[in-house]
């Protein structure tokens, strides 16, 4: 397939360079790709460089570029405004208790940032009612499968009507509830016809489950690594479509199932994914989803290196 070529939007987020030396690989570590396309946050601007929760609530009331320099704690939820670009600055810049909240918006981009942990039963990452949003490089776990599996909610969720999204090359990791698209069974008239997210080149890596589960939307899962996922992998729920192509699955039981945890199923197809140890399938409805954008795949033999050394942070740097 012929690469969809958007550098111009990956620069639009604040320029970026790309650190060496790197795995060979057949797809673009810089480039924003799938259904977020065109996607330009705050633009082209040097924006401001914040330090510190409050300066970081100060230039969120205006949105645009802005800079997070070193691991900011305390922070809680924060709410984002369209039209903003949220940076991190190096390899290890970041929120260490705290999350975005990316309600009724539209515009916006979060990449290179590290997310360690956000406040009891909230969500790190919570799009909500917004649309065209790219989360991109960044790092995204809590303290592991300890404790209940609702003390914290999601690392990544996207629900009422949402749409127009791309998750890539960002590291999940140890945590109970991944990346649930879609909040409830009851939800069709809202979240039908919406939900269009693209996910590829991401690592899911002790996380129990929701990697992602879809209700009701559009899910494009390709070259990406799961390892040690206890309970299931790609769930698709509520007549959601998913095409799951070129990804690895060691130990992940479920890694791709249609008939999980809804009162209806959903639709898969399964393609050039490789399965190891525990993983297995269990796709009780085919489906029909071709993404309407190009895109370049890596092979699943080689995502989970090439996505431990080119996935995460430090890897572009702002």
């Amino acid at each position: 397939m012929q690469l969809l070529n958007l550098a111009a939007f990956a620069l639009t987020a604040g320029s970026s360079a790309v650190a060496a030396p790197l795995n060979a690989r057949a797809a673009p570590v810089d480039q924003l790709v799938g259904y977020a396309a065109g996607t330009t946050g705050g633009g082209s601007g040097a924006g401001a460089t914040v330090t510190s929760c409050s300066a970081l609530s100060t230039a969120l009331k205006t949105g645009g570029v802005i800079k997070i320099s070193g691991t900011l704690t305390g922070c809680g939820i924060l709410k984002v405004p369209s039209n903003t670009s949220l940076l991190g600055v190096g390899k290890n810049s970041g929120l260490a208790d705290g999350g975005f909240q990316i309600k009724d918006v539209s515009n916006v981009i979060i990449r290179n940032l590290v997310f360690n942990t956000a406040p009891s039963e909230k969500d790190i990452i919570d799009v909500d009612g917004s649309t065209k949003i790219w989360v991109d490089h960044c790092d995204i776990h809590s303290k592991g499968m300890v404790g209940g599996k609702d003390d914290y909610d999601g690392l990544f969720d996207a629900k009422h009507g949402s749409d127009l999204i791309t998750v890539s090359w960002t590291k999940f990791h140890d945590h109970w509830k991944g990346s649930l698209i879609g909040h409830s069974d009851s939800n069709e008239s809202e979240d039908k016809g919406k939900l269009h997210i693209t996910y590829h080149h991401n690592s899911f890596i002790n996380v129990n489950s929701r990697l992602p589960s879809l209700r009701f939307g559009t899910g494009h899962i390709y070259s990406s690594c799961y390892q040690d996922d206890p309970t299931s992998g790609v769930n698709s729920r509520m007549g959601a479509q998913v095409l799951v192509e070129q990804n690895s699955f060691s130990n992940v039981p479920l890694a791709v199932v249609t008939d999980l945890d809804s009162d209806e199923a959903g639709f898969a197809v399964e393609k050039s994914n490789i399965f190891s140890g525990t993983s297995t399938t269990r796709i009780t409805q085919t489906g029909s989803l071709t993404p309407p954008y190009s895109y370049t795949t890596d092979p699943a033999a080689q995502v989970c290196s090439i996505v431990a050394s080119q996935g995460g942070t430090g890897v572009v740097t702002f």
